[in-house]
C-alpha cells in the first residue's frame, strides 16, 4: 500500500500563475461544460470492468481514499494537468518515475480517476508498462482480453477497453509481460494502437502508465507517441545522481509536471 496517501500524499506540479491566455482557455472550457449531457450521450459505449472493491481500497485507489488530504492533492493536479493541457493543446500524457516504487502506477490510476469526474473530461488509461504491468492488480480487475493480446493480433480495440465507474473513463489493462517491451512499443501493430487512439482525441485524454524513466529504453522508444511526460519523484528515495539523469532523458520530451510523492510536508488545518 502506498505511504503516500498514508501519510498524506502531497504533489506538486511545478507553473506559475495563469496568464491571459490560460484564463481564456479556462473559461472556454467551463462554457463547453454545458454541452457535456450530450456529449456523454454520445460517448462510445464500453463493457464493464469487474474490478474488487476491496482491493482497491487497499491499494488507495480513488474513491476509496478518506484521505481528505490526498483527495485535495488529486483535484489540485487535475485541475494544473487540464490547466497545461488546454494550453499547449496536448491530449496524451505519459505518467513515470525514475525507479521502481516511486508511485507512477498509483499516481496514473488516480488522476484518471479524478479526470474522469470532471464532467466535460473523457480519459483512457492505457497500462503501458510492459515489463511489469500493474494496473488490473492495483483495480482487482479481472478482464478476458487485454492489450498484450491486442499487440499479438488476438483482440480488437473495442475488446480490450473497460468501462470503470462511467463512461467517461476507460481503462485498457495488461497481464502479461513482454521480455522484448521496447521492440513490442515499435512495432506496427502497436502504431495501429495509438492510431486508434488518435481518432478519439483530443475528445479523450490518453494517459500511458509507462515504466520507470531510468529503468529500460521504453519511455524513449514510445516517446514520439505521446505528447507530454508527468514525472513522480519520491521524497527521499529520487535522489540528485537520478534526478540528472532523468533531466537528461527528459531533455528530448514535453514535460507536463512533477508530482512529488510520499512528502512528509502536511498542512493540518480544517480548510487548507
Amino acid at each position: 500500500m502506498e505511504d503516500a496517501i498514508r501519510r498524506g500524499f502531497s504533489d506538486r506540479v511545478t507553473g506559475e500563475r495563469p496568464n491571459a491566455i490560460e484564463t481564456s482557455n479556462l473559461r472556454q472550457r467551463v462554457r463547453r461544460m454545458a454541452a457535456a449531457p450530450a456529449e456523454l450521450q454520445s460517448a462510445r459505449r464500453f463493457q464493464n470492468a469487474n474490478v474488487d472493491v476491496r482491493a482497491m481500497e487497499r491499494q488507495c485507489v480513488l474513491p476509496a481514499v478518506s484521505d481528505t488530504a490526498a483527495l485535495r492533492a488529486f483535484k489540485i493536479l487535475r485541475t494544473r494537468v487540464l490547466r497545461r493541457l488546454d494550453m499547449h493543446k496536448w491530449s496524451s500524457i505519459a505518467v513515470s518515475g525514475m525507479s521502481v516504487g516511486e508511485g507512477k502506477t498509483l499516481t496514473a490510476i488516480n488522476l484518471a480517476l479524478a479526470l474522469s469526474q470532471d464532467v466535460n473530461t473523457f480519459v483512457f488509461l492505457v497500462d503501458l508498462d510492459l515489463q511489469r504491468p500493474q494496473v488490473a492488480n492495483y483495480l482487482g480487475m479481472t478482464f478476458e482480453k487485454g492489450l498484450s493480446d491486442y499487440l499479438l493480433g488476438k483482440a480488437e480495440l473495442d475488446e480490450i477497453v473497460y468501462k470503470l465507474q462511467s463512461e467517461r473513463l476507460g481503462v485498457i489493462p495488461n497481464a502479461r509481460a513482454f521480455q522484448h517491451s521496447s521492440e513490442f512499443l515499435n512495432s506496427p501493430r502497436m502504431g495501429e494502437f495509438t492510431q486508434a487512439l488518435e481518432r478519439e482525441m483530443p475528445r479523450r485524454i490518453v494517459i500511458f502508465d509507462m515504466p520507470p524513466l531510468l529503468a529500460s529504453d521504453d519511455v524513449l522508444a514510445f516517446a514520439p507517441q505521446f505528447d507530454s511526460m508527468l514525472l513522480v519523484v519520491s521524497e527521499g528515495k529520487s535522489g540528485r545522481a537520478m534526478l540528472r539523469g532523468a533531466k537528461e532523458v527528459l531533455a528530448e520530451m514535453n514535460l507536463l509536471g512533477v508530482v512529488l510523492n510520499r512528502s512528509k510536508e502536511r498542512n493540518e488545518s480544517a480548510y487548507y
